[in-house]
């Protein structure tokens, strides 16, 4: 930040500023400025797509790379990736044991969702016969991966939030370890069985699946509305989306299989 100033770090540097930007254009609150002052107002999730500028190259990685990350995440604990790499899930060796095969498992992954994802924006170019650069056309359309990737987020770590966040909520009420109570929280117990349990795991999973069956749906109308910038033609841009639609309700499912599959570790 001291090398590369404050707007210019944060906006492309820090990834998480970067990220969370990327995210607000999903908000239901939209701020625009005029003179001196900021006019809020309500708008649809995702409608400040409609003057967003196609990502680079660099920020089109990125997104793909917060989708590959949560996913392979979630991957790497189940049975079957255990089978792929020859452990025995019951006799968990510890992530630090992992590390290597995992992060050639995440690569591959990465590689494989970009692969796929560019083939996809790259067939639908075709089946319209469209004259626009691949780059544009896949800079843009990258934006409906920002709703898919915040599902998975908040799908895959909603247990840990449930759980871990009691401990924040305890410490709320003595940040510096004094021996305050300020909001009363300070003894409260953490309670783990909130995720435990039959019923606990069938609310779970069902407002898991609801979370990521949502983003999907967000992304498909917001690649809908990216498509019409890109072909002011409903026939053209709808025919333009088929392989996308295709590639989304895959990875639907596999977000569904990920939930509901054995996992260790």
């Amino acid at each position: 930040m001291l090398a590369f100033g404050f707007e210019v770090w944060s906006r492309q540097g820090e990834f998480l500023s970067a990220f969370f930007a990327m995210i607000s254009r999903f908000g239901m609150v939209e701020g625009r400025a005029q003179g001196n002052s900021i006019k809020l107002g309500l708008c649809w999730p995702g409608a400040q797509l409609a003057d967003a500028q196609p990502l680079p190259v660099s920020g089109a990685l990125f997104l793909l790379l917060t989708l590959a990350s949560v996913s392979f995440d979630g991957f790497s604990r189940t049975f079957f990736w255990f089978g792929l790499i020859g452990v025995n899930p019951l006799e968990h060796p510890g992530r630090s044991a992992l590390m290597g095969v995992n992060s050639l498992g995440l690569l591959v992954m990465f590689l494989a969702l970009a692969g796929v994802g560019m083939s996809a924006i790259f067939t639908g170019e075709r089946l319209v016969r469209s004259t626009l650069p691949l780059g544009r056309a896949a800079g843009l359309l990258v934006w409906s991966i920002v709703p898919i990737a915040l599902a998975y987020h908040v799908s895959h770590y909603l247990t840990a939030l449930l759980v871990n966040g009691q401990y924040a909520l305890a410490a709320l009420s003595d940040p510096f370890g004094r021996g305050w109570n300020l909001f009363g929280t300070a003894g409260m117990p953490v309670e783990a069985g909130i995720a435990m349990g039959a019923e606990a795991a069938w609310w779970l999973w069902n407002l898991q699946a609801a979370v990521i069956v949502a983003g999907h749906v967000l992304a498909v109308l917001a690649a809908h509305l990216l498509a019409y910038r890109l072909h002011p033609s409903a026939a053209r841009a709808t025919l333009s989306q088929l392989p996308l639609t295709l590639l989304m309700i895959g990875y639907t499912v596999f977000g569904l299989w990920l939930l509901s599959t054995p996992t260790a570790g």
